[in-house]
């Protein structure tokens, strides 16, 4: 008796689910991977971001010339400059910034905001906002002043800014970048990528960050971590799944990556969370999924 057919829906199904458990899983262990790092002795921004941002778009950008993708133009390498800047340079340096003071699961509750800004900024450019999205605006912006007013990040006002600027940064570049002309989207990653990395590198520098001795062990696997898992294994699974599935279920990741980081951080970093903490991120996290559930019913 010969075997059944084997249909094209499982395979799919079974792609997506990888994507996922790649973007979910991946992404929200960055969160300790950076604590990682910056315990093993990196400097924050010229290594754990500039540097890996710099291999990584390198490695993605050489990879797309050899099967023939155009490179970006000359136009485009200026708007992927200002990506690179807002997304990678305030969205991701602020967080490696932050976690200098604070915990790498406190850092992922704060950057659970991000959605919440997306949909303030939309709406500051004309696009309708349904009443479910304002709701779920207000809800996250009630748990994002929770997490700045009453929780344990009021002990550091250095951490508690970055925390601020780094989801401001990722949602006003990903907005500010909404029908612009920008190559391919692994090129845009690559080149955004490359743009984003040589300035924290020059930050860095500027900063007057050095390296005190040998790395260690611990800082170099922390950054080999971030730089070939974080930086182009899971941008690229969110890469595929933006192109495969529907926009809400990829940016699904915004309210399990606080979770796996929150997990992670407890468990390996011993990380502690006041009730005040794990509150505020319930309510960010129901904002989000407010907003999600309020774009679901209207597409």
């Amino acid at each position: 008796m010969s075997a059944p057919p084997t249909t094209s829906a499982a395979p799919r199904s079974g792609l997506v689910v990888l994507a996922l458990l790649l973007v979910y899983v991946v992404w929200g262990s960055t969160y300790l991977g950076i604590h990682l790092a910056l315990e093993g002795g990196m400097p924050p921004l010229s290594v754990i971001s500039g540097t890996r941002f710099v291999i990584a778009g390198g490695v993605l950008y050489a990879l797309l010339r050899w099967r023939g993708v155009p490179a970006p133009t000359r136009a485009q390498w200026p708007t992927l400059a200002v990506m690179g800047f807002s997304l990678l340079f305030l969205g991701n340096g602020m967080v490696v910034m932050a976690e200098r003071d604070v915990s790498s699961g406190l850092a992922a509750v704060a950057v659970a905001s991000v959605p919440l800004w997306m949909a303030l900024f939309s709406a500051f450019r004309g696009q309708k906002v349904a009443g479910g999205e304002w709701l779920g605006i207000a809800v996250g912006f009630a748990g994002v002043l929770w997490l700045n007013a009453g929780s344990s990040l009021t002990a550091t006002p250095a951490g508690l800014v970055f925390l601020l600027v780094a989801p401001l940064g990722w949602a006003a570049g990903s907005i500010w970048s909404r029908g612009r002309d920008l190559p391919s989207p692994f090129m845009t990653a690559a080149g955004q990528m490359l743009c984003g990395g040589a300035i924290l590198v020059v930050a860095g520098l500027l900063r007057g960050e050095r390296m005190d001795g040998p790395p260690s062990l611990q800082g170099v696997l922390a950054v080999g971590y971030l730089t070939v898992f974080g930086s182009i294994v899971a941008f690229t699974a969110y890469v595929w799944l933006l192109h495969n599935v529907r926009p809400v279920l990829a940016s699904s990741y915004a309210y399990v990556n606080p979770v796996i980081a929150v997990a992670l951080g407890a468990w390996i970093a011993h990380e502690r969370f006041s009730a005040a903490d794990i509150g505020a991120m319930a309510v960010i996290l129901a904002g989000v999924v407010v907003i999600t559930l309020a774009r679901l019913r209207r597409a």
